[in-house]
């Protein structure tokens, strides 16, 4: 039986082919047992399909990546004791940046081609290898097995664009096996999930993308600029937006379920908002949560340890710029991203601005009726960012 290259969890094919190799690790662990080699076997399955036919170059720069990424994360378990620590540290952490460093750059030096060294989800496995190596640094990871950190790194349920686990909470879930009741459960999850997401990415996310998305574009190309058109272009691309990623996101999770594993949701009611942080900790959650965690964090760590400014709340606004311009720079090296990445660190400013002015003039109302405005402004707010990210600007203004 030969099987053809499929984008993960987008065709139908994709999910009979899935649920046909999951039914046997589901009656294992329906019986309380992990069948660690059936589950290598199904992972090797599934990153085949996904990298076959005239995609194998990808698939041959998987392997380069898995065994570069293997040494950079060995090697670092050996020597993190050694003098030098930090600049043992930050050496190891650009080598597992490396790879993707060069797939984001070298298109640039090949007419817009491709770099030979991207594959389908290389940012998401650099992330947990980053991850790796700081949790080390951190004391965190007190035991490196290869093929334990493999396993990690290659989960196909989550491998092309997450949600982004972390190591210590999947390596528990990998070495135990759940209860039969408990496992029943995580089945249960599965499926109310596996539903929400084909009406999120095939019934909302094909409507709002395949059917409303090209006439409002349509339209406002034949307008030529600032348009009603535009706006519709503007709010229906970000529907799309959501439903597309958080549907192929609750397709992640209920295969990890199915398997067994409990990752990190990636959507939580995102238009629900009432401001711009209260966004980031509901959209995309697992990246924004990596990037708060692993560069935030630890930025404005040493900010404040070096002294580098007298006020923690600079500190903390230089913080907030390093961090959505790297994010947007990590989309892709466009003006629209960078200046997606900066309007979201400015609005991120002055919503901790407005926090601090509240606190000192308590006076000003907060009620249900502001907390609905705070909630329609941010949405509106947010969509518009989103009109910014989709590069559709470039196209109506710059390409015409």
């Amino acid at each position: 039986m030969t099987f053809p290259h499929m984008i993960p969890y987008a065709e139908p094919l994709y999910f009979v082919y899935l649920l046909l190799a999951l039914f046997p690790l589901a009656v294992g662990l329906y019986f309380g047992k992990r069948m660690r080699w059936y589950e290598a076997f199904v992972t090797v399955l599934f990153l085949w399909i996904s990298f076959a036919g005239d995609y194998w170059h990808q698939g041959v720069a998987l392997i380069v990546y898995v065994f570069w990424q293997c040494l950079v994360v060995g090697l670092y378990f050996t020597l993190r004791s050694k003098k030098n620590q930090t600049s043992v540290f930050y050496l190891f952490v650009i080598l597992a940046l490396l790879p993707l460093g060069i797939s984001k750059v070298s298109p640039f030096f090949r007419d817009g081609q491709p770099s030979l060294l991207g594959f389908l989800g290389i940012s998401y496995l650099t992330f947990r290898s980053v991850q790796m190596i700081m949790e080390m640094r951190d004391g965190m990871i007190k035991e490196y097995h290869w093929l334990h950190y493999i396993r990690f790194l290659l989960f196909f349920p989550t491998i092309s664009s997450g949600p982004i686990d972390r190591y210590r909470r999947f390596e528990k879930e990998a070495n135990q096996t759940s209860t039969r009741e408990a496992y029943l459960n995580f089945v249960e999850k599965g499926v109310h999930r596996l539903f929400l997401g084909l009406l999120y990415k095939f019934v909302l996310g094909y409507f709002f993308g395949s059917v409303l998305l090209p006439i409002v574009a349509k339209e406002s190309i034949l307008n030529g600029g600032i348009s009603w058109a535009l706006v519709g272009y503007m709010y229906v691309y970000s529907m799309y937006l959501f439903f597309d990623f958080a549907g192929y996101s609750l397709f992640a999770i209920a295969t990890s379920n199915f398997m067994g594993y409990d990752v990190p949701i990636n959507f939580n009611k995102p238009f629900v908002s009432p401001n711009i942080k209260e966004f980031w900790n509901r959209w995309h959650m697992s990246l924004s949560f990596w990037f708060r965690d692993y560069v935030y964090m630890r930025l404005m760590f040493a900010l404040m340890k070096k002294k580098v400014f007298k006020s923690r709340i600079v500190a903390s606004n230089v913080g907030y710029f390093t961090l959505f311009l790297l994010m947007g720079i990590w989309h892709g090296l466009t003006w629209y991203y960078i200046v997606y990445g900066i309007y979201h660190a400015t609005w991120i400013c002055l919503n901790d601005a407005w926090i601090r002015f509240k606190k000192r003039h308590k006076e000003l109302p907060s009620n249900k009726f502001t907390h609905a405005l705070a909630v329609v402004g941010t949405f509106h707010g947010v969509c518009f960012s989103f009109l910014l990210f989709s590069g559709f600007l470039n196209t109506l203004f710059f390409l015409k």
